[in-house]
């Protein structure tokens, strides 16, 4: 008996999924084929990370910074609303994920720069073209939420 291996596709749009049957494809076609599809792969709380509320901004602040660190008090600064608290856990994370290098410096008073490594430049490129599908589809999002909005349907979902 012949086993298939059947492999989920999320379509772009959101509109669909696809079953693909991998097995009969021969090694060149399934290259060609994941090359082009967008397969989602466990996350291992990377999206999670990435979807908090702070992670993507201090990511975008150590970015911008002039000489490619930035002091902690700096940072604070910068990131309009964070609390202390909130920037030093999100700068552990993304220090244990390997996106930030804190540099810490011995002195009256401690200095503590941060600064991205270069995995965490890496997902700028990633974050630019998300952003730039944000800024043309922001219209039609809004729309869509206003549409929403106004037809009350959001309280009779559970009645």
């Amino acid at each position: 008996m012949k086993r298939c291996r059947k492999t989920a596709l999320f379509l772009a749009s959101g509109t669909g999924v696809i079953l693909l049957d991998t097995s009969s494809q021969s090694g060149s076609d399934k290259q060609t084929e994941s090359a082009r599809s967008f397969l989602p792969q466990p996350s291992n709380g990377i999206c999670a990370r990435l979807g908090d509320k702070w992670t993507i901004e201090v990511i975008w602040r150590l970015s911008l910074a002039e000489k490619r660190r930035l002091r902690f008090s700096d940072l604070k600064r910068k990131t309009d609303g964070i609390t202390q608290r909130m920037l030093t856990l999100t700068l552990r994370n993304l220090e244990r994920d390997g996106f930030v290098k804190r540099h810490y410096f011995p002195e009256v008073p401690p200095r503590v720069e941060y600064e991205l490594t270069g995995l965490g430049a890496g997902i700028l490129a990633s974050l630019q073209g998300l952003n730039l599908w944000i800024r043309d589809n922001l219209p039609r999002i809004e729309e869509s939420r206003q549409a929403y909005d106004d037809t009350g349907e959001q309280g009779n979902r559970f009645r």
